[in-house]
């Protein structure tokens, strides 16, 4: 029996999974977010040793028998000075070099296809799409929460609050957000967002990204200035789409395979809107629901880095687990 490690990290939590070559989930653990931009490379190792301690005690066995893993790392790649030491740091935890890492973007496209040529388009506390195409990955977004990650998490909870103060002060007509924005972050005066905002929570980006639920909640009750900014964030998401399939080289006349992961499609306006957007695309788009999910999709890239990618009847008996 060979084992695959896969490992999702993203901004919120890191995700490992532990399968086998006949399809059977054999461990899963989560640990924290391994996104060290905040608190340094250090934290990266530190979470990994959590995790992989966690999965392989709870599969009993041993470090030395997983046969392949692959990192989906956040931040990967975007300071080119990080990306040897993010390289050595899985090493250094497993006591061997039977791995290899790249973006958490690679985990939410290999889950969502199966790792087929195609689009996935990630929408979590970031976003992004990576796609690949005869043996070509591209990346589109991904430029960081100061002046990027269109369509994501942080993206919507920071027009939330935005809309948020508008509202409080009388430049847009008050909906349902205010009374919802002030039950979450705890308030009675709507100044002091920017005391919880900007001192309590530090500007950390999970917590600010986990506002975004509280915009959707606000759409759901009929707000319609939340319900622009879902759609706006749907509108987003669909363009990463294209510019990537342009990018890739599909032509106009193939059907390219699109499929999504991340917490923010599970908010059904943005699924919704995002499906719309797709379609009116100029392109021929096979929106598909996702396979697997991206810390699943980390080890069955695992397994094809291995040359051992799993079999049709494995699949099978992974998607119907």
């Amino acid at each position: 029996m060979s084992l695959f490690l896969g490992v999702d990290g993203g901004g919120s939590k890191t995700a490992f999974v532990l399968l086998d070559d006949d399809g059977r989930i054999v461990a899963e653990a989560q640990t924290a977010s391994c996104y060290y931009f905040d608190e340094g490379i250090e934290l990266v190792g530190r979470i990994l040793s959590q995790g992989i301690a966690a999965v392989t005690s709870s599969a009993d066995v041993e470090v030395s028998d997983i046969d392949q893993a692959f990192f989906g790392l956040p931040g990967y790649g975007e300071v080119s000075s990080d990306v040897d030491r993010l390289n050595a740091i899985p090493g250094e935890v497993l006591g061997h070099g039977r791995y290899s890492c790249d973006n958490d973007m690679v985990c939410g496209w290999a889950g969502s296809l199966g790792a087929v040529d195609g689009i996935n388009v990630i929408s979590g506390t970031g976003s992004m799409t990576y796609g690949e195409r005869r043996g070509r990955g591209h990346r589109v977004g991904g430029w960081s929460e100061l002046f990027g990650d269109e369509g994501s998490a942080y993206w919507i909870a920071v027009r939330g609050l935005n809309a948020f103060t508008r509202m409080s002060d009388g430049r847009l007509p008050r909906g349902p957000l205010v009374e919802l924005v002030r039950a979450r972050v705890g308030i009675t005066s709507d100044l002091d967002v920017i005391d919880v905002v900007m001192n309590r929570w530090k500007g950390q980006r999970g917590r600010i990204a986990d506002l975004a639920k509280t915009v959707v909640a606000a759409a759901e009750q009929g707000d319609d200035v939340a319900a622009g900014i879902l759609a706006d964030a749907s509108e987003e998401l669909a363009e990463i789409v294209e510019a990537t399939r342009v990018e890739l080289g599909f032509g106009e006349d193939e059907v390219v395979p699109v499929s999504y992961s991340g917490g923010v499609f599970s908010a059904e306006p943005v699924r919704t809107g995002f499906e719309r957007a797709v379609a009116a695309l100029p392109a021929r788009y096979d929106l598909r629901t996702p396979l697997f999910g991206p810390a699943v999709g980390a080890a069955l890239y695992a397994a094809k880095r291995a040359s051992a990618p799993l079999s049709p009847a494995a699949l099978e008996a992974l998607r119907s687990r």
